[in-house]
């Protein structure tokens, strides 16, 4: 009987764990045997291996490699890339299968892998199915080969052969040490860009700020730098560089779901009638600006990989969550890249004076960042399910129950779903003013209270 691994590291989206702990080159091994042994039996012959910038990176891509080598699948190794173009490799190179091993925004002693296997990104019960055949010992034999290959030139050329900008422009770019560092730069150059460059040297042990643009804090950099040259649009870039955070001028953060509006404008032009998807946790007025731009608007689930199987199945030409993933499937592969959004942003923006003007045009209401309350591993599931069983809303139009609880109200929302990587409830509230979020909020703390006396609410 093989040895259990730690169950903790299969998350819903992807394997995320502590290095050296929960996550050792021995595991990975493992790992990548049973990764081989699936794409063996889904009729696969090669999966392009690539990695972010973390330190342990090189050790874990090369004990993946060795174990899916002996299930018999080759390896093509495309080095220590964003996690994007790992999976433009599985494209570009014709295998349809690949791993990239990152960390994404967690600090910098986690890694973790995230898996695509013949075209199909790994997620829920695929992700514990593969813990389980490993386990169990369901795995092939063979001797597969490695090789290597650059997609970088060709990634910069699919991008610049099908955007141009209307004009030069001057950005920050501010790549938090992350990978994208490494390609950002050269990428918005070749566009036509006057580039401030921060923090772009990729340095795994991210010695000036944590490489995650959805928190505030660490766009300070952005708006400092905007705020004493003379670049007029500021762009931050995650971890492993599949989130894009937008800055303008004068230092106002434009959120994902903001920025979605924009994109969603422009997709629509050429699609009209289309489904654009977006995730529980964006504005309500989302939908209304997608209805008025020709679209349907489709709220669904959370999470990367869930967001890319509603893409898949419905066909849309555009998808996006608040978390800053962009997934666009016209004119391009339907994969989150905060590289490609960054350049597709510029592109629509290049076609004005002042992009921060046009930004800052989009619809917008009062609302609350993402709240967390801290909880014990499982907790937050049964929460939830006490809360959908007895909760009564006060004012409640519309209860939505498609990833925790989404509250609607007639003049604003409330949100409570459970996390799918850590034992967190995440909140979100937004209304049309600060009264009517005090009174929602107010709504939602009572109805928390009564099912968990004492719970520590962190609004």
């Amino acid at each position: 009987m093989n040895t259990p691994l730690p169950a903790e590291i299969f998350k819903a989206y992807d394997i995320r764990g502590i290095v050296g702990k929960t996550l050792t080159a021995d595991i990975v091994r493992r790992i990548g045997h049973g990764l081989g042994s699936l794409a063996k039996e889904r009729g696969q012959r090669a999966i392009a291996v690539g990695r972010d910038g973390r330190l342990s990176g090189p050790e874990l891509a090369g004990a993946l490699a060795e174990g899916i080598c002996a299930a018999g699948i080759d390896v093509i190794d495309v080095g220590c890339v964003p996690t994007p173009l790992t999976y433009f490799a599985a494209y570009h190179l014709g295998c349809h299968s690949c791993v990239s091993v990152t960390g994404s925004h967690n600090p910098p002693d986690y890694n973790g892998l995230k898996m695509v296997v013949g075209g199909e990104t790994l997620s829920g019960p695929a992700i514990q199915a593969l813990r389980e055949r490993i386990e169990a010992g369901r795995l092939t034999h063979g001797a597969g080969t490695r090789t290597q290959a650059d997609v970088r030139a060709a990634y910069l050329e699919r991008i610049l052969s099908d955007v141009k900008l209307a004009r030069p422009m001057k950005i920050v770019i501010d790549a938090g040490n992350g990978v994208a560092g490494g390609i950002a730069p050269e990428l918005f150059r070749r566009l036509g860009c006057e580039t401030t460059e921060l923090f772009c040297e990729v340095d795994g042990s991210f010695p000036n700020h944590h490489p995650d643009p959805s928190k505030p804090e660490n766009l300070r950099d952005v708006v400092a730098a905007l705020a004493s040259g003379d670049a007029e649009l500021g762009l931050a870039f995650d971890g492993d560089g599949d989130r894009l955070g937008v800055v303008t001028k004068d230092g106002e953060i434009i959120y994902p779901d903001r920025q979605l509006m924009l994109f969603a404008a422009d997709v629509l032009a050429r699609c009209p009638g289309q489904q654009i998807i977006y995730d529980v946790k964006c504005t309500r007025l989302l939908a209304p600006w997608i209805r008025q731009h020709g679209g349907e608007p489709l709220m669904w689930q959370t999470g990367h990989a869930l967001i890319k199987a509603k893409l898949k199945e419905t066909g849309a030409p555009l998808a996006g969550e608040m978390s800053g993933h962009v997934f666009f499937k016209e004119r391009w592969f339907g994969f989150d890249d905060g590289l490609y959004a960054g350049v597709r942003l510029l592109e629509i923006l290049s076609r004005s004076a002042d992009p921060s003007a046009v930004l800052q045009a989009l619809p917008n209401s009062e609302s609350t960042p993402e709240l967390n309350i801290k909880m014990a591993e499982g907790e937050p599931f049964a929460l939830l399910d006490d809360l959908k069983r007895d909760a009564r809303f006060e004012g409640a139009r519309e209860i939505i129950t498609i990833d925790g609880l989404r509250v609607e109200y007639a003049d604003g929302f409330g949100l409570a779903r459970p996390s799918n990587t850590t034992p967190v409830v995440v909140l979100r509230f937004e209304a049309d003013d600060a009264a009517a979020l005090a009174r929602i909020q107010e709504d939602f703390r009572r109805v928390l209270t009564t099912a968990r006396p004492g719970l520590a609410l962190p609004f």
